[in-house]
């Protein structure tokens, strides 16, 4: 009599449902990873919105700048103030009018909120962001 060599048909269910409880575990992991490599380019943005009013308080007056509170740059006016064109702050998952200018402090350091809500793009993220006058980006 000889032996077939091979894997049982029970053996084979284990490695399947071991895979599948790997592969469970594994999406919501990497699908936090992906939203946070989104709200990467919004914080990039930011910064560069934040660079921008503070050049732009030190070329007028502080008091000048702290009139941009509340202004979004999906505004023309407030992107001509900055010096940006109206394609400047467009990302692959956010656009202009995410991002509010929340505040603008004694030293011409704002903070910008970034709103993915915003945004009419397709795979943006989920939820609010704010770059803060200490540089820190955290949830909202």
């Amino acid at each position: 009599m000889t032996r077939r060599k091979g894997f049982t048909l029970v053996e084979l269910m284990v490695v399947i449902l071991i895979v599948g409880i790997l592969a469970a575990v594994a999406i919501p992991l990497m699908q936090g990873r992906i939203d946070k490599a989104k709200w990467s380019e919004a914080n990039a943005t930011a910064g560069t919105i934040r660079t921008a009013i503070r050049a732009y308080a030190a070329e007028t007056s502080i008091t000048t700048a702290q009139g941009l509170v509340g202004s979004n740059l999906g505004v023309a006016g407030t992107q001509s103030a900055l010096g940006f064109s109206a394609t400047d702050c467009e990302g692959t998952y956010f656009e202009s009018d995410c991002y509010v200018i929340t505040a603008v402090n004694g030293s011409g350091i704002a903070t910008i909120t970034v709103n993915a809500a915003s945004s009419a793009k397709a795979d943006k993220p989920t939820g609010s962001y704010q770059l803060t006058e200490a540089g820190a980006w955290t949830k909202l």
